[in-house]
């Protein structure tokens, strides 16, 4: 497998309770950057539980056997996400030859998040 899709569906409430509960959760998900960029909106936790989809996608895409939330960083702010990958996550994307995109939304309830892994052409394989 050169080439790979993953998609995470999540419900937000779920993941307000889990942070709630578990305080270094947050720190354990979601990189500073990650946070920083959820807490100038309206309800931080809507871009957090787009970005943990995007995470969990991305995982699924490069067919990864363990789940690192902090070697799968979310970028961006207002224009089109796109994704860091370091660590195993990186030299994963690197192994198999790919780069990942991603695309993210979320309603009220919902957040949602598909990542594509395609055979790459470019340097940007593992950043």
């Amino acid at each position: 497998m050169r080439e790979g899709v993953g998609i995470d569906l999540l419900d937000i409430a779920r993941l307000e309770r889990a942070l709630q509960r578990r305080p270094g959760l947050r720190d354990r998900l979601f990189t500073v950057d990650e946070q920083d960029a959820s807490v100038t909106s309206a309800r931080p936790v809507r871009h957090l539980a787009a970005r943990f989809c995007a995470k969990e996608a991305v995982t699924k895409a490069l067919r990864m056997d363990a789940f690192r939330p902090l070697e799968i960083e979310v970028v961006g702010r207002g224009g089109p996400p796109t994704v860091r990958l370091t660590g195993a996550a990186a030299a994963r994307a690197a192994e198999l030859g790919v780069s990942v995109a991603i695309s993210m939304t979320h309603e009220r309830e919902v957040a949602s998040a598909v990542a594509w892994a395609t055979v790459s052409t470019g340097p940007d394989v593992a950043r």
